[in-house]
């Protein structure tokens, strides 16, 4: 087992473009994640507004609205849309319960 030995010199080259490798992946990581947190901005930026007032679906598209919701409020569900102010009077005076969390009912100024 004769192995040749590298001269010192050699080695450090070798480990110098290995480095320049990793350097090359760590600024292409870089790059990547500077891109997403662009398209990321822009996401939020192209959001549109939270709508002021919802309704609630029933659970299929058939079944009447279940409740109104002011826009901010934390228990409106993943079947609600959002709605004018106009909709949302409607649809209490339609009889649509409002929802008993967030009141829309009072801010509207529609009381039982």
């Amino acid at each position: 087992m004769n192995d040749p030995v590298m001269p010192r010199l050699d080695l450090l080259r070798f480990l110098e473009r290995v480095q320049e490798q990793d350097l090359d992946r760590t600024r292409r990581w870089i790059e990547d994640e500077e891109t997403r947190e662009r398209e990321r901005e822009r996401g939020i930026q192209a959001r549109p507004p939270a709508p002021d007032w919802m309704i609630e679906r029933g659970l299929d598209g058939h079944t009447p609205p279940v409740y109104v919701h002011r826009g901010d409020c934390h228990m409106a569900g993943k079947r609600s849309r959002g709605v004018t102010e106009d909709q949302a009077r409607r649809a209490l005076a339609e009889r649509v319960d409002a929802c008993p969390h967030c009141r829309p009912d009072t801010e509207l100024g529609i009381l039982d």
